[in-house]
């Protein structure tokens, strides 16, 4: 096999054997990806058929089609899964029919191994065959999906006899056939995206296959080319429906290796400065270089992104952490940077959600602001790009702002099904988590995040301030004032728990005064209304024109900011207005009868019963606000709506929803963690390892398969950085607060910072050393508790941590 060295244990994540009902799990986790597009870690020689799922997805690709469901027509839009560009299969001569194909389930199988390189960003599989009266066949493969260039990948495949000889025949194919089938749930709906399919050949070699999504109209083009030095006559081309193939003989001999190199390239005509995508693609694959300087400039790329990336926590928890942190640079590269997209929820690993767009860049931006900040802006821009369908999605509910979708897709406008399925009961429900309309705030929230940290006053001052403004006033032409209370409400709205979309018996989805819509409305107002005041005079001109803000709306913004209504129950905060009527659940009975109750709303649907019925939460709600805000921000927001929320308050709020809590989603663990990292710091760790191991432990009920979560792996990842740390942001100054757990006392990492590169900060107890690379950048004040420190490009220096 090529050398590239042999990475230690904390830079590999394995699998030995092969094992069928975890190959989905294994095909997410393997998943290669460039930010351009990823392939699922599927065996290359299987194809789609219940247990492989060879999916391939293009950021930003996708495709809307009609479906009847339950007797009604209904239309979703789907992340589409693209052409097969990994078939490869092989059989010894002579051995005929379909079982003659060798896979890692043929009877003849002795041995399986897959290792995913973290460091390198590759694949690798070796195999072992034992055929009764020939010999043993091994089979060693490394893929890659090139993180320098994002159109190309590689498969290189080596084969060595032991103890006989004899002819190999080896099939490599482009297939267009496939269908978005990987996810059971979705099986009732439309998944035939790939239309008029073509194929063809292009020089000696080189195959191709073009077609198009069917509604979206975007053309694809693939091209492969196959090397296989030592075959005994050129390949022979078989076109079959949606499919062309290659076909080789390779001689084998006792103790020799022979080799095949498949490389590949895909264009789509979103890419910029192409003309068609097939011929792009052509004439890419012909200019390829060999599969060993394919490599060697693959690996570059990659040293170069984990540099910018460093991190450094020991153990476990490291090796993880780790593994988290592939997925985001592959799902969200330097090469986001170039493409209108937002951020996958499931990353480009598989296709639950649809590849759609939630509000899960709440949890992944706060960790890129400080790598990759320019993907960031990236990410934000795909929202401002929106901006317009956003104000049209609020006129149409007869508000004025910016209303941004729950889930969103290739144009902004609301792709959140209408309906949705329970596998528990088999029942198709109406779904009204559409009526989350706190993503705006989400939006709101990364745009302040991202500027604070980059220092780009230049988005903040233009397409940053057209966001925030449009949905300050959304907020503001939300909220009615309620005389009774002499204070403002938002009614009618989900919060991000997502079991609760209506009260009991009522006829109408929705819910009044969620506690952390309306205190992130308040927030949102309040940064508005700061960013008003200091930008320069001229562009504040222009966009109180632009939108037609006037002073009156000013002042509503400043009143609904300041009398929101937050409701309390029992000493608490409310989830929403009435919350503490509900009735208790037995939680206990429900964990001794069903064991997993992640799901709880599943269960009682299918029992004929309501989770609104019962104080009962899938995930963090209330608590989101703590993971948002940091604690002096936070009660400055209480202050300003004069609610009282002093220490006390807020530690028997926290106690109170996590008895309450299901944690059916693999954000909760991740919320909860950073929570208690200030409040009950004994208790976090042990919700940081749900967050963890949700994604490589399938904590969430065997749906990683069906695409990993984003989220939830940033956000730990940003745990580490922010939550750990206490680190801030604001007013041109890094503060830390550090809150230490027993079980991650020392850790490090870099991170980029208002034009500052590879600023390092490692963490020891009782210390802080930081270093700060040389540059023409003036110096970084740093804020602990007590001190503040002005450290100088290229120097270095070590802080001592208050006890």
């Amino acid at each position: 096999m090529t050398d590239i060295g042999v990475p230690d244990t904390d830079r590999t994540w394995s699998y030995e054997g092969y094992d069928p009902d975890q190959e989905a799990l294994r095909e997410s986790l393997c998943t290669l990806g460039n930010g351009y597009f990823a392939t699922r870690g599927a065996a290359p020689e299987c194809a789609a058929d219940g247990v492989h799922y060879p999916g391939t997805y293009a950021a930003g690709c996708y495709n809307r089609l009609r479906s009847t469901v339950a007797g009604r027509r209904v239309e979703n839009e789907d992340m589409v899964n693209l052409p097969n560009w990994l078939p490869l299969r092989f059989r010894l001569h002579g051995d005929e029919g379909p079982g003659a194909w060798l896979r890692p389930d043929s009877d003849v199988a002795d041995g399986y191994r897959q290792t995913l390189l973290l460091s390198s960003g590759l694949l690798e599989r070796r195999m072992r065959y034992v055929v009764p009266g020939r010999g043993t066949l091994c089979v060693t493969q490394l893929r890659l999906v090139h993180m320098g260039d994002p159109h190309l990948a590689a498969l290189r495949t080596e084969f060595t006899a032991e103890g006989f000889s004899g002819y190999l025949e080896v099939e490599a194919a482009l297939d267009g056939g496939v269908t978005n089938s990987g996810v059971h749930r979705y099986h009732d709906l439309n998944g035939r995206h790939l239309v008029h399919v073509h194929t063809g050949e292009s020089g000696p070699g080189t195959v191709w296959l073009r077609c198009r999504t069917s509604t979206s109209d975007i053309r694809i083009g693939m091209a492969a080319r196959l090397t296989a030095e030592t075959a005994d006559a050129p390949a022979t081309i078989h076109h079959g429906e949606h499919l062309v193939a290659q076909r080789v003989r390779l001689r084998l001999l006792p103790g020799e290796t022979v080799t095949v190199d498949k490389a590949v390239t895909l264009h789509t005509s979103r890419d910029p400065a192409i003309s068609d995508p097939l011929y792009a693609a052509c004439d890419r694959v012909a200019r390829a270089p060999g599969f060993d300087e394919l490599l060697e400039s693959h690996l570059t790329a990659w040293d170069q992104l984990w540099h910018r990336a460093a991190l450094d926590v020991p153990g476990e928890a490291g090796r993880i952490l780790r593994l988290h942190l592939f997925h985001v640079l592959q799902t969200l590269s330097p090469h986001t940077a170039d493409l209108d997209v937002g951020v996958p929820a499931r990353g480009l690993h598989g296709e639950a959600y649809r590849g759609h767009v939630f509000w899960d860049e709440l949890f992944v931006l706060p960790y890129l602001n400080l790598h990759l900040p320019e993907v960031s802006r990236a990410l934000l821009t795909y929202r401002h790009r929106r901006l317009g369908q956003a104000v049209s999605a609020a006129r149409d509910a007869g508000l004025t702002g910016a209303l941004y979708p729950w889930q969103s897709g290739s144009d902004g406008r609301e792709e959140t099904q209408e309906l949705h399925l329970n596998p528990r009961s088999g029942r198709w429900l109406p779904d009204h988590s559409r009526l989350q309309r706190h993503v705006g705030s989400a939006v709101a929230y990364n745009v302040w995040q991202y500027c604070a940290a980059s220092g780009d006053t230049e988005f903040l001052h233009t397409k940053g301030a057209e966001m925030l403004l449009q949905i300050a006033r959304f907020w503001a032409a939300s909220a009615t004032y309620d005389e009774g209370l002499g204070r403002h409400r938002i009614r009618g709205v989900v919060g991000p728990d997502e079991y609760h979309d209506a009260y009991p018996g009522a006829g109408e989805p929705g819910l009044d005064d969620n506690a952390y819509t309306n205190v992130m409305a308040a927030w949102v107002l309040a940064r508005a209304l700061e960013l008003l005041g200091v930008l320069p005079e001229p562009r504040r001109r222009e966009l109180v024109e632009r939108i037609g803000l006037d002073g009156g709306e000013l002042e509503l913004w400043e009143e609904v900011s300041r009398t929101l209504h937050v409701p309390f129950h029992a000493g608490v905060i409310s989830q929403f207005e009435g919350y503490g009527e509900l009735a208790e659940l037995d939680w206990e009975g429900y964990r001794k009868r069903y064991g997993n109750i992640r799901r709880l709303d599943r269960i009682l649907e299918a029992e004929g019963d309501s989770v609104n019925r019962y104080q009962a939460s899938k995930q963090a709600d209330v608590l989101m606000l703590g993971y948002l805000l940091p604690p002096a921000e936070l009660r400055s927001v209480f202050d300003r709506l004069g609610v009282r929320c002093d220490e006390d308050t807020w530690r028997r709020t926290v106690d109170h929803y996590l008895r309450r809590t299901s944690h059916g989603s693999t954000l909760s663990g991740l919320v909860h963690g950073h929570v208690l990292a200030r409040v009950r710091r004994a208790d976090a760790w042990g919700f940081c390892q749900e967050a963890l191991r949700g994604d490589v432990a399938d904590l969430q009920g065997g749906t990683t398969g069906e695409g990993i979560h984003l989220g939830a792996m940033a956000g730990i990842l940003d745990f580490v950085q922010r939550g750990l740390t206490g680190l801030e942001t604001r007013g041109n100054v890094l503060r830390l607060a550090p809150a230490p757990l027993p079980e991650l006392s020392e850790y490090g990492f870099s991170l980029r910072y208002q034009g500052h590169w590879d600023v390092r900060l490692r963490m020891v107890p009782g210390q802080l050393d930081v270093s700060v690379p040389a540059s023409d950048r003036s110096p970084i004040d740093i804020e602990l508790p007590g001190q503040t420190v002005s450290v100088a490009p290229g120097e270095s220096r070590r802080l001592t941590l208050p006890r």
